[in-house]
């Protein structure tokens, strides 16, 4: 785990391939600071250009996941903690969590609360306890959950979104998986989550973040661009290490080992 650190709000650990990113402010239901959102981009970066690391799992300590924005850090910038070794980054919770070009999966055990939303909405896949509860109350006290909403629109319907950040009531994680914001109930699959582990850590590395890649790429152009486009990242694909050994593996009929590269 060389580069990461000893941070003050998260914690990180590496196993098997698997990156472990989990809130470490149960105190506080893991609101986020600014320099929560600083140790997490720190660390996102650093999983993202480490080769060892092929999946990102986002967990948390406490019985809520996250209840969103600290108000108190965010209103009184004098208060604000700022680290000497994590450098101080001016973006949004959702952009952090998108520069991401791995799969991700949000583990949840507690309750998503407001700005919450934002790491789970970046997440490949969300797995969520039958009791969570998810709720964006912003309207209630005279605000309204901008940043969620451009997460939810990369998701959903417009009307849909809309109707999530303007009703704000709570949404349980049977509602959401109906959704399709959830992927899969803990209690009701224990075994779903270490099988997509599984699965998504022998696949071909270098393919899955150049995937990833791409279709953020795609977004920015236009329509009569995106096949040639492809075409040149199949390309490039195709020349790589790991497409050479994943043939070869399945014509000698054994596991591939794969680079990255």
């Amino acid at each position: 785990m060389n580069g990461y650190l000893n941070y003050k709000f998260i914690k990180v650990k590496q196993l098997d391939h698997v990156f472990y990113l989990t809130l470490a402010r149960p105190e506080k239901r893991n609101a986020f600071t600014p320099l929560m959102i600083d140790e997490i981009y720190h660390a996102i970066q650093m999983a993202d250009a480490d080769p060892e690391v092929r999946v990102v799992v986002l967990d948390a300590e406490g019985p809520v996941f996250c209840a969103g924005m600290d108000l108190n850090a965010f209103e009184n910038p004098d208060k604000i903690d700022h680290s000497d070794v994590v450098p101080h980054v001016d973006l949004s919770l959702g952009e952090v969590m998108s520069i991401l070009n791995k799969p991700s999966i949000a583990v949840l055990e507690g309750n998503v609360i407001a700005g919450g939303f934002l790491m789970i909405l970046e997440c490949t896949y969300v797995f969520a306890h039958s009791a969570v509860q998810f709720s964006l109350p912003e309207v209630q006290i005279g605000l309204f959950p901008f940043q969620v909403l451009a997460g939810l629109l990369k998701h959903l319907p417009y009307h849909k979104a809309m109707d999530l950040c303007i009703h704000s009531e709570v949404i349980t994680a049977h509602e959401m998986k109906s959704i399709g914001l959830v992927y899969e109930l803990l209690d009701q699959k224990p075994d779903a989550l270490p099988a997509l582990i599984a699965k998504l850590t022998s696949a071909a590395p270098l393919a899955v973040k150049m995937g990833f890649e791409a279709a953020k790429q795609l977004r920015e152009l236009k329509s009569s661009d995106q096949y040639a486009f492809l075409l040149e990242q199949l390309v490039k694909l195709r020349s790589s290490h790991d497409f050479k050994e994943g043939m070869a593996a399945r014509m000698e009929k054994r596991p591939p080992n794969w680079k990255g590269e």
